[in-house]
C-alpha cells in the first residue's frame, strides 16, 4: 500500500472482541446511558476497523504478491512435522474438552462455572476443526443451553452464550445438537427480556450462527421477532448482524404459514428509512423474500402495503434515493413491486399516486441504450433490472387478454376510468424511452417486453388520448422498424398495435402507414409467396412455413409468452411450448389487411405516395446520366447536368420529415448515388482497363459531393445537408440490418481439450468433429482419427494446416523441411497466453504461431463484396507457416488511407484468391466443406457453423445446441488457384453473407459521407483554392473557412452498438472469433458505426481476450481496474520492478527488455522507498512520459515549441507545442549504423512504443500529448499538405498558399493558346523567385530535399516539386523510420493492427485519458466521503469550492497528489476506480499546522478538518507541488 507522508504503525497482537476472554467485573445491567453510548462508541470502532482492514487488505495482497515473486516449497519432512503437531495439539485438545465438559457437569458453585466457561471459550477459539467431536458437541449443548438459563448472574449467562457461538463455528453439526436441546427459544428468550445489552448483542451472534444451519428451526421458535424488537437498542454494526439473522431465515423457502414473516412486516418496513446502505439492504432482501412467500394472497399484499412498503421501495429505486443500493437489490425491490401491483388493488393505486412511471423513466433513461449495460434478460439465474422493470409496467396496466378476466382487472381497469388524468401521464412519460428502447436493437424478450407495454397503453387510451400521445412520435416508421424483427412475437404485437391504432384513428394512420411501408409489410405477412421485389425492404418478412427445421432449438429457446407472466416467469416450461397458435399472425395480418387495407388507393403496386415517386425519377435521371457518362467520359456539359440532379437530390432528402424511411430505402436514390460515387465500381459487372482514369473520376466526384453538401450558409444546424442525411442513412439502415445476435445460455462455460489444431485445454467447449475425405478425392489419405475436439474459435486456416500433413502424400524431401519449419517456429515462440492474441499452436511435429483473434477481414481496397476476408498471404500451409510477428499485419484494420487522392481506388485491387500461396504448390492446399458448402477458411469453425443457421428467424439465435452435434466435415485437394491478376469480384459469389446485403449500399454510403466529414476543412480548402486560380479572388487568408461539421456521434449506429455489446457479453466470446463473423467485419470496414465505449471493449478482446473470470454478471462491474479501463489483466501474474528515480528512461528500458514479451502486470517500486502497487506505477509512467519530452533528445520538432505559462518558462527543459509532439525530421541519407545520434533517436522510439503499447495492456494513463498527425502515421493513414498545418502552422499555411499559386499557374496556363507563354503568377504580389528559398526543409537547413541543393532556387517551375518535396520529408521519408521504430516496439507487446478501429482522437482518449479533468457538476456526482466527513461538512464544503477554483495545471498536480497521474482515465472522475474518497485525518493538537496525505492505491485523501478555506486552499496547494516525487507511509 503506497502513501504519502508519515504512517501510524500498529500491532494487532489480541483476538477480536467477541473471542476475547471475559470477566465478571467487565459486565453490568444495561442503564439508559450505557444504552445512549454503544452506539456511538460501535460506530466510532466501526470506522477505525474500516480503515484498519483497508490497510491490511493492501497487507495482504502484498504479501500474496510477494509469495508468488519468490514462492518457497516446504520439504516432505516439514509437511509430516506439522501433521504430528496437529495430531497431538487435537488429542491434547481433546483431553482438555473432557476434563471440561466433566467438571462443568458437577460444579454449581457460580465462580467455579464462570472460570470452567472461560476456559471453555478459550479452549473453542484456538482449537481445530477435528479437535471437537460431534459426541462431545452433542454433550455440551444441554450443558451450555442450561446455564444460558441461569437467572441473577449476568456473567454466566453472556460466558454460556459465547460459547453457544463459538460451538457453531468449532463444529458444523452443533447447530443441530443446539436446537434439539432449545437452544433458539432460549436465546429468543433472552433477547425479548433485554436485561442486560452485552449478553442480548451476544444471543444476536449466536442466533446468527445458527440460523444459517437451521432457519426454519429459528422461525418456528419466533426468532425473527426476537431479533427485531428491540433492534433500536442497539449500534449499527449489531443491527447488521441482527438482520443477518433475518435475512439467513428469510432466504430458505418455508412451507410454514407466511403469518410467522407477517408479524415483522411494520418493523422492516420501518428499518429501510435508515441511512445505512448495508442494514437497508438486508431489511430488503427480507422483504423481497416474504413478498414471494405471500404472492398469492391477495389480503397479505395487501397488510405489507398498508404498511407503507411501497413508498418505501419507490424511493430506494429513485435515482435520487439517499441510500444507494446494490444492483441485485434494486432489481430484486423492483420486481417486489411487480409482484404487488400484479396481486394487489392497494399497491396497484399507490404505485400510479407516487408517479411511479416517473421514477421509471428517470431508470431507464439513465441507462445507455447505445452500450446496452443492462439489456441481458437472464445471467446467472438472476433478471437484468430492465427486465423487472418491463414486468412492473405489464402488471401497472390491465391485461389485454380475455382469458385473465377477473376481479382485480376490473378493479385495475375501473381505476384508470376514474382517474383520467393517469393514463395520459403514464403515456408521455414512458412511450418515448419504450420507443428508443425498441429502436436500440435490444434482444428478443426486451422487445416483447416494451411493445407488450405499448399495446397495452394504446388499448386503454381513448382516440383522443391517442392522437394528442403520438403527434410528436413517428410512431408508423417505429412500427415499420419492429416489423423487420422475424420474431412472431414480436409481429403479432405490432399488428395488435396497428389494428388498434386503426380502429380507433383510422383517419391519422391511414397515410401514414403506407408512407412509412407498413402497408406493404403486412402484405409480405399474408402473401408469403408474393414476388415483392418491387418492395424489397420486407422481402425478409414470412412466416415460419418449417416448423420441424426448428425444433432442435426450442428446446433451448426461451419463449416470449412467459418471460412477463408473473405465475410463469420463473419457471418457463423447457419443452418449447408456446402460447402462440400456428395461424395467430396470418390471420390477424389478413383480418387488417381486408379491413383498412384493401382498397384501390393503398393498392401497393398503385397506392405509392407522391414523394416517392418524386425520387425514384431523380433516381432514373441521375442513374441514366451516369449510364451516359460512361459512354462519354469527357464531356463537361453532362457533368452539370449530374449535378444539376445532386443539388435537386440533397435538396429533396433535406427536406424535414418530408420523406419517410422506406420511402428513401424504396426509391432508389441510396444505389443512385454509390453508383454516382464509385463511377459504377461498387456493383458488380463493371471491369475497366483504365483504372487511373477511373480513380481521377471518383476522386473529382467525390469532391464535387462533398463541397456540395458542406457548402450550407444556413445558419440553422439542423437544416445542415451533411447532417440531415446522416441521420437519414442511420435510420434506413437501422430499419434494414438484421445482423443476428447468437447468444449461448450457459451461466458457466465448461473447460475442454482440444485436439485440433494444437492440442490444449480451453476454457470452453469445443466441437466434435469427424473429418472424412470428399467422395471421389483420390489422392488424399483418410484421416485415421474418428471423432476429435476441434477449438472452435481458431480459423479454419490453423485446423487446414494441423490436416494437411497428414492427410496430404507429402514427398520425404518437403515433408523433412515442413517439420524443420515447425521445429523452428517452436523454438522460436517463447509465450504462449491462454487469452493472447499471439496465441500458439502447437502441432504434433511442433508449434506454429499465429493470432488467435481471428479478425483477418482486414478492409482493402476491393470493395464489392466487403465480406471478402484479407487477400493478404496468411496461408498457414508449407515452408509459409507464420509466426506472431508476420501475422501482425493481418488483424483489424481500418477501411482506407484517410486522404486517399481517390475513394474509388477501394474498387480495382487485385487479389488472390483467400488461401492461396504464390510460394508453394497449392495442389496441397485443403479445402472444407459442411453438408456440401463450402467453408471459408478466414472465418472460424464456430462462425462457419452459425452461417449454416441462417433458416432461423429469432434475432437471438439459441445456440445451446450447436455443442451436442457432431459435425461431419469433408476436405478435399484444391482444384485451382486465381492468379494475382485476378479481380477479387470475381469470387465474391463464393463469399456470401446474405444478411450485409440489403445494407451494403448505405454502408458504402456511410462512410463516404463520414470520409467527406473528416476531410471537410480539406475539401473547402481545394475550393478556395479553384476560386483563387480561377481569378475570382485574390485573398490567400480565407483557406481556414468555418466549416460546419457533424459530430462524430452522429455516425454511431445505437442499434449495432447494443448488438456487438450483447454479442461481447456472450459467454462464449472469449475471443472475437467466439463472436458472428459481421462484428469483426463491420469493426473492420466501418469502425465509426460503433461508439467508442464498445470499440475499447472490442479492441480488448480482439488485443486481450478475455478469461472467464471477466464473464460478470450485469449488476456486476469489472472491479480492481487503475484507471478506468475495463479489466484486461485478471489472470496476469504481477511483478514488481525496481526502479530509481534518477534514471527513470534506463530503468523503462531494462523493464521493457524483461517485461515487453510477457503477460504480467507490471508494479513500480521506487529505489529507497517503501511505497508500491497503483500510485507508484502510474507516476513512474508520467515520469517517463515526461523523460520523453525533454528538449534535446533529437526526438520531435522543436519549432513550434512554446511556452504556456510562467512555470514552464522558468524550466525551459521540457517541450510543450500546442500543437502536440511529431517526430523531427531527420534526412534518409543518415542511417542508424553511420549517425549516432539517429540510432539513438530510433532506439527512443522503440522503447516509446514498448511503453505505450504496456501501459496499454496493464490499464494505466499515460500524459503523452502526441500530435494527432502523429497518431494517423501510427495509424498506417497518409498525410497530405493539408496536414501540415496539423504540424507545424505557419509552414502549413504557406505550402498551401504556394499550392494555391500552382493551381493558377496551371489554369492561366490552359487558356493560354501558346504554351510557351509564361504566366504572371505571384504571390502577393511577389515572385516566387523573389522569395529566395533553396531546397532544403524549412527550419532544418542541414536536411537537402535533392541530391544537389546548390544547382538551383525555387521558382514558378520547380515550385511544385518544392511542395512534394517538403511534404514528403516531413510527414514520410524524414519520419518513417523513426515511426515504424514506434509500431516495431509497440507490437512486441500488442499487435498495432488492433489500434485501426479507432480515430486519432479516440486514440488519444485511449491512451491518455480525458483532456478536461472534472467540472463543479461532476465532483458532487463522483466524490465519495466517507471516515468522519459527509457531503455537508464545513471542511468538505470548502474542499469542494477549492477544486472548483482550480486551473488546468493545479487541477492535474492534484490528480498526480492522489493518484499518480496527472490525467483520469477515459470517462473522467465517473471511470476512477477506486472512488475519489476524502477521509478525515486525526490530527495532534495544531490542527491548521498539518498537512493532507493521501493514499494513492486507494485514491483516498486524508484530510484534516482546517478551521478556515484559506487555511486549507494554502495548506492543500503546498501539498500537491512540493509534495511530489517520493512515497512513504502514512
Amino acid at each position: 500500500m503506497e502513501n504519502r507522508g508519515q504512517k501510524r504503525t500498529e500491532i494487532v497482537d489480541e483476538l477480536p472482541a467477541d473471542k476475547r476472554a471475559c470477566s465478571s467485573f467487565e459486565f453490568r445491567p444495561s442503564t439508559s446511558n450505557s444504552s445512549a453510548q454503544t452506539p456511538m462508541s460501535s460506530a466510532h470502532e466501526a470506522h477505525d476497523a474500516e480503515m484498519e482492514t483497508s490497510s491490511s487488505t493492501s497487507g495482504s495482497t502484498r504479501s500474496e504478491v510477494d509469495g508468488e515473486k519468490e514462492s518457497t516449497n516446504g520439504s516432505c519432512d516439514s509437511d509430516s512435522s506439522l501433521r504430528d503437531y496437529y495430531r497431538h495439539q487435537s488429542t491434547s485438545d481433546h483431553a482438555k474438552f473432557k476434563k471440561v465438559l466433566s467438571r462443568l457437569s458437577e460444579e454449581f458453585e457460580e465462580s467455579a462455572q464462570l472460570a470452567l466457561l472461560t476456559e471453555l471459550c478459550e479452549l473453542l477459539s484456538f482449537c481445530s476443526d477435528s479437535s471437537l467431536s460431534s459426541l462431545m458437541a452433542d454433550s455440551f449443548s444441554p450443558l451450555l443451553v442450561k446455564l444460558a438459563r441461569h437467572e441473577g448472574t449476568p456473567d454466566i449467562m453472556l460466558l454460556s452464550i459465547r460459547a453457544i457461538t463459538y460451538l457453531c463455528d468449532a463444529n458444523p453439526r452443533s447447530s443441530g445438537f443446539l436446537v434439539r436441546h432449545d437452544a433458539v427459544p432460549t436465546l429468543c428468550q433472552r433477547l425479548m427480556a433485554i436485561e442486560y445489552l452485552d449478553v442480548a448483542e451476544q444471543c444476536l451472534q449466536a442466533l446468527k450462527k445458527i440460523s444459517r444451519e437451521q432457519p426454519l428451526a429459528c422461525l418456528q421458535s419466533g426468532a425473527i421477532m426476537a431479533v427485531l424488537s428491540y433492534i433500536d437498542f442497539f449500534s449499527t454494526s449489531v443491527q447488521r448482524i441482527a438482520l443477518s439473522t433475518v435475512v439467513n431465515i428469510c432466504k430458505k423457502q418455508h412451507s410454514e404459514s407466511p403469518s410467522l414473516f407477517m408479524e415483522a412486516v411494520p418493523i422492516l418496513c420501518n428499518l429501510l428509512q435508515y441511512e445505512d446502505r448495508q442494514l437497508v439492504e438486508s431489511v430488503a432482501t427480507c422483504l423481497i423474500r416474504i413478498g414471494e412467500q405471500v404472492y398469492h394472497s391477495p389480503d397479505m399484499l395487501d397488510e405489507i402495503c398498508r404498511h407503507g412498503l411501497v413508498q418505501h421501495a419507490v424511493n430506494l429505486i429513485g435515482l435520487n434515493s439517499r441510500t444507494t443500493l446494490c444492483q441485485l437489490t434494486n432489481t430484486g425491490l423492483i420486481g417486489l413491486l411487480a409482484k404487488m401491483a400484479a396481486g394487489s388493488t392497494i399497491a396497484f393505486k399507490a404505485l400510479f399516486e407516487l408517479n411511479i412511471s416517473s421514477t421509471v423513466k428517470d431508470m431507464l433513461s439513465s441507462y445507455d441504450l447505445s452500450h446496452g449495460t443492462h439489456s441481458i434478460p437472464m445471467l446467472d439465474g438472476h433478471y437484468s433490472q430492465i427486465h423487472e422493470v418491463l414486468k412492473l409496467l405489464n402488471e401497472l396496466l390491465p391485461a389485454v387478454s380475455i382469458e385473465q378476466d377477473g376481479q382485480l382487472k376490473s378493479d385495475k381497469e375501473d381505476f384508470l376510468l376514474s382517474h383520467p388524468d393517469v393514463l395520459p401521464k403514464f403515456g408521455v412519460d414512458l412511450l418515448p424511452i419504450l420507443i428508443r428502447v425498441v429502436s436500440s436493437g435490444v434482444n428478443l424478450i426486451v422487445c416483447y417486453g416494451c411493445l407488450s407495454v405499448i399495446y397495452k397503453l394504446v388499448h386503454f387510451s381513448t382516440s383522443e388520448m391517442l392522437q394528442s400521445l403520438l403527434q410528436t412520435a413517428n410512431f408508423s416508421s417505429f412500427l415499420a422498424g419492429v416489423f423487420t424483427r422475424k420474431d412472431h412475437h414480436v409481429t403479432l404485437l405490432a399488428l395488435q398495435i396497428v389494428d388498434t391504432l386503426m380502429l380507433k384513428l383510422p383517419h391519422v394512420f391511414l397515410n401514414s402507414f403506407m408512407k412509412e411501408g407498413v402497408l406493404f409489410a403486412i402484405l409480405a405477412l399474408i402473401s408469403p409467396d408474393k414476388n415483392l421485389k418491387l418492395f424489397p425492404v420486407f422481402d425478409g418478412v414470412r412466416l415460419e412455413t418449417n416448423g420441424a427445421q426448428k425444433s432442435a432449438f426450442r428446446e433451448v429457446y426461451r419463449c416470449p409468452c412467459y418471460a412477463f407472466d408473473m405465475d410463469q416467469s420463473s419457471k418457463s416450461p423447457d419443452n418449447g411450448c408456446c402460447k402462440l397458435q400456428k395461424d395467430t399472425v396470418h390471420n390477424l395480418a389478413r383480418h387488417i389487411w381486408t379491413t383498412f387495407f384493401e382498397t384501390e388507393s393503398v393498392n401497393p403496386e398503385k397506392g405509392v405516395s407522391n414523394i416517392l415517386q418524386k425520387l425514384r425519377n431523380l433516381s432514373s435521371a441521375l442513374t441514366a446520366l451516369l449510364s451516359k457518362s460512361q459512354e462519354d467520359a469527357t464531356c463537361s456539359q453532362l457533368e452539370e447536368e449530374i449535378y444539376g440532379v445532386l443539388h435537386q437530390i440533397v435538396s429533396e432528402l433535406n427536406e424535414k420529415d418530408s420523406i419517410s424511411t422506406f420511402e428513401l430505402v424504396e426509391s432508389g436514390i441510396i444505389k443512385a448515388l454509390v453508383n454516382y460515387l464509385s463511377n459504377g465500381m461498387h456493383h458488380v459487372g463493371k471491369e475497366t482497363n483504365d483504372m487511373a482514369n477511373q480513380c481521377y473520376r471518383t476522386e473529382k466526384r467525390f469532391e464535387v459531393f462533398g463541397r456540395l453538401l458542406l457548402s450550407c450558409t444556413d445558419p440553422a444546424f439542423e437544416k445542415f445537408s451533411l447532417l440531415t442525411i446522416v441521420r437519414r442513412l442511420q435510420s434506413a439502415l437501422s430499419s434494414v440490418e438484421n445482423f443476428p445476435v447468437v447468444l449461448n445460455h450457459a451461466s458457466k462455460l465448461r473447460n475442454s481439450y482440444a485436439t485440433v489444431p494444437y492440442g490444449r485445454c480451453t476454457s470452453y467447449p469445443c466441437f466434435k468433429v469427424q473429418f472424412e475425405r470428399e467422395k471421389g478425392e483420390i489422392s488424399l489419405r483418410e484421416y485415421s482419427e474418428d471423432i476429435v475436439n476441434v477449438d472452435p474459435f481458431l480459423p479454419l486456416d490453423a485446423i487446414e494446416g494441423y490436416l494437411r500433413p497428414r492427410v496430404c502424400n507429402i514427398d520425404p524431401k518437403n515433408s523433412a523441411v515442413w517439420s524443420k519449419d515447425l521445429r523452428e517456429n517452436n523454438s522460436a515462440s517463447s509465450h504462449s497466453p491462454s487469452y493472447s492474441s499471439d496465441s500458439t499452436y502447437k502441432f504434433a511435429d511442433g508449434t506454429v504461431s499465429t493470432e488467435m483473434v481471428v479478425d483477418v477481414h482486414k478492409p482493402q481496397d476491393g470493395r464489392r463484396d466487403i465480406l471478402l476476408p484479407s487477400p493478404r498471404d496468411t496461408a498457414s500451409s508449407g515452408r509459409e507457416i507464420l509466426d506472431s510477428e508476420k501475422v501482425t499485419g493481418v488483424h483489424t484494420g481500418t477501411f482506407e488511407q484517410e486522404e486517399d487522392s481517390t475513394l474509388q481506388k477501394d474498387d480495382g485491387v487485385k487479389t488472390d484468391q483467400p488461401g492461396c500461396s504464390n510460394s508453394e504448390d497449392t495442389s496441397q492446399k485443403l479445402l472444407f466443406c459442411l453438408e456440401g458448402q463450402q467453408l471459408d477458411c478466414k472465418l472460424t469453425l464456430y462462425q462457419s457453423i452459425l452461417k449454416q443457421q441462417n433458416e432461423l428467424e429469432h434475432d437471438i439465435i439459441p445456440s445451446a445446441s450447436l455443442w451436442t452435434l457432431i459435425y461431419k466435415i469433408t476436405y478435399k485437394r484444391s482444384s485451382f488457384c486465381l492468379p494475382s491478376s485476378c479481380n477479387s469480384r470475381t469470387i465474391s459469389s463464393e463469399v456470401d453473407v446474405e444478411k450485409l446485403r440489403s445494407a451494403d449500399d448505405i454502408l458504402f454510403l456511410l462512410r463516404s459521407l463520414e470520409r467527406i466529414n473528416r476531410m471537410r476543412l480539406h475539401l473547402m480548402s481545394c475550393q478556395r483554392m479553384h476560386v483563387f486560380a480561377e481569378g475570382r479572388t485574390d485573398d490567400l487568408d480565407k483557406f481556414d473557412v468555418a466549416v460546419y461539421d457533424v459530430s462524430q456521434h452522429e455516425f454511431v449506429n445505437s442499434k449495432l452498438s447494443e448488438k456487438l455489446e450483447q454479442q461481447m457479453r456472450d459467454p462464449m466470446a472469449v475471443s472475437v472469433g467466439g463472436m458472428p463473423a459481421w462484428c469483426t467485419q463491420l469493426m473492420a470496414w466501418y469502425p465509426f458505426l460503433f461508439a467508442f465505449e464498445a470499440k475499447c471493449k472490442y479492441f480488448h478482446l480482439a488485443a486481450l481476450g478475455r478469461s472467464p473470470a471477466q464473464i460478470l454478471p450485469s449488476s456486476q462491474t469489472y472491479v480492481g481496474t487503475s484507471s478506468g479501463r475495463q479489466q484486461n489483466h485478471v489472470n496476469f501474474p504481477r511483478k514488481k520492478f525496481l526502479v530509481n528515480r534518477n534514471t527513470i528512461l534506463q530503468s523503462a528500458a531494462r523493464m521493457m527488455e524483461l517485461h515487453a514479451h510477457q503477460k504480467v502486470l507490471l508494479e513500480v517500486e521506487y529505489n529507497e522507498e517503501v511505497g508500491t502497487g497503483l500510485g507508484p506505477t502510474l507516476e513512474f509512467y508520467t515520469l517517463v512520459c515526461h523523460e520523453f519530452q525533454r528538449n534535446g533528445l533529437g526526438m520531435w520538432r522543436e519549432d513550434q515549441v512554446d511556452c504556456m505559462n510562467s512555470a514552464e518558462a522558468e524550466n525551459p527543459e521540457f517541450l510543450v507545442s500546442p500543437v502536440g509532439l511529431f517526430p523531427r525530421p531527420w534526412s534518409p541519407s543518415l542511417s542508424s549504423e553511420s549517425s549516432k545520434p539517429f540510432s539513438e533517436v530510433i532506439k527512443k522510439f522503440r522503447l516509446l512504443g514498448q511503453i505505450v503499447a504496456k501501459a496499454l495492456q496493464d490499464g494505466r494513463v499515460l500524459d503523452l500529448p502526441f500530435s494527432h498527425a502523429f497518431y494517423k502515421l501510427v495509424l498506417d493513414k497518409e498525410l497530405t499538405v493539408h496536414d501540415i498545418r496539423s504540424i507545424d502552422p505557419s509552414l502549413g499555411k504557406a505550402l498551401l498558399e504556394f499550392q494555391a499559386v500552382v493551381e493558377r499557374k496551371r489554369y492561366v496556363r490552359s487558356l493560354s493558346e501558346e504554351e510557351s507563354q509564361d504566366p504572371s503568377v505571384c504571390l502577393r504580389s511577389i515572385k516566387i523567385e523573389d522569395l529566395c528559398l533553396d531546397f532544403t526543409l524549412p527550419g532544418y537547413p542541414d536536411y537537402d530535399l535533392v541530391s544537389a541543393p546548390d544547382s538551383e532556387m525555387v521558382n514558378l517551375d520547380n515550385i511544385e516539386e518544392y511542395i512534394t518535396l517538403i511534404v514528403d520529408a516531413t510527414t514520410t521519408s524524414g519520419v518513417s523510420r523513426q515511426v515504424e521504430a514506434f509500431k516495431s516496439g509497440f507490437d512486441q507487446v500488442l499487435s498495432v493492427q488492433h489500434l485501426k478501429v479507432f480515430t486519432e482522437e479516440e486514440l488519444e482518449r485511449l491512451l491518455c485519458g480525458e483532456h478536461v479533468l472534472w467540472n463543479s457538476d461532476e465532483l458532487l456526482d463522483h466524490v465519495k466521503f466517507d471516515h468522519g466527513y459527509t457531503i455537508s461538512s464545513p471542511p468538505i464544503v470548502n474542499l469542494l469550492e477549492i477544486m472548483r477554483e482550480f486551473d488546468r495545471e493545479q487541477q492535474r498536480a492534484f490528480l498526480q497528489f492522489v493518484t499518480g497521474a496527472p490525467r483520469l482515465p477515459t470517462g473522467g472522475l465517473a471511470s476512477l476506480n477506486p472512488k475519489l474518497t476524502i477521509v478525515r485525518k486525526h490530527c495532534g493538537k495544531w490542527i491548521d499546522a498539518d498537512l493532507p496525505s493521501v493514499m494513492t492505491c486507494a485514491n483516498y485523501l486524508k484530510l484534516p478538518p482546517y478551521s478556515t478555506k484559506e487555511v486549507m486552499k494554502e495548506k492543500l496547494l503546498y501539498a500537491i507541488t512540493e509534495g511530489q516525487g517520493s512515497f512513504h507511509l502514512s
